[in-house]
């Protein structure tokens, strides 16, 4: 298999544009790791996540997040992750092998 890590590509998501290379990179899901994304991403008051996520959901294209179990990113990052544990574009996991599995079964 290909790796779909995003970085393998020289794809990082720092802006909504950067979503866009991404969505034309040929790839055909993407796995991405806290240091592919901009550190603000992560402050979900500026509302950056949910612009660059909802392009994926748009688009129907499949992102793993790679997120530590014990990260020290806040409670929202908690939430959000919770909130996405089974929708079908855009799911956090805590190893590359879960992310590659789930990426796997795509349709």
């Amino acid at each position: 298999m290909n790796s779909l890590r995003a970085r393998d590509h020289g794809l990082t998501l720092h802006s909504e544009n950067d979503a866009l290379d991404i969505l034309s990179s040929g790839l055909s899901g993407c796995i991405l790791y806290p240091e592919d994304l901009h550190p603000e991403f992560f402050d979900l008051s500026n509302q950056m996540a949910g612009g660059i996520l909802q392009k994926f959901v748009n688009y129907n294209f499949r992102v793993a997040l790679i997120i530590p179990s014990e990260h020290s990113f806040g409670e929202r990052v908690t939430e959000l992750i919770r909130d996405h544990r089974s929708h079908p574009c855009v799911r956090f996991f805590a190893d590359e092998v879960a992310a590659q599995k789930w990426l796997s079964t795509a349709d």
